[in-house]
């Protein structure tokens, strides 16, 4: 099963540059969701050593990835970016699927999954 996911360059750079901090050459970025947040669903983003059986794998900018097959449906035409201002820097997510956000930003929910709200 392929995937619409997509890394910016700049996404891609900042990520590499965290990788390297790792100090393991074989380490692979997971993106994932998560149950809660204001509006039912977080994003999640992390490393590890392996990918699992139930994970799409595929390639970005150098970076290997992993998606647990049950949030690719989800996370379908997702654009991970980076931003940059006079405030620091943080990556951003673009989810065409998500109906609605919470006012951070950081919880969506979509037409098939509301997740588990929380209160922020």
């Amino acid at each position: 099963m392929s995937m619409n996911f997509t890394i910016t360059e700049a996404a891609g750079h900042q990520i590499k540059e965290m990788i390297k901090s790792e100090e393991n050459e074989n380490t692979i970025l997971r993106v994932g969701v998560n149950g809660g947040g204001c509006s039912g669903l977080s994003y999640g983003m992390g490393f590890e050593q392996e990918a699992s059986e139930t994970d799409l794998q595929f390639e970005q900018h150098g970076i290997q990835v992993v998606i647990d097959k049950d949030d690719a449906k989800i996370l379908e035409g997702v654009i991970i970016d980076y931003k940059q201002n006079m405030m620091g820097g943080g990556f951003t997510i673009d989810n065409p699927n998500a109906i609605a956000t919470c006012g951070c930003g950081s919880s969506f929910k979509t037409k098939d999954n509301e997740g588990t709200p929380e209160e922020c």
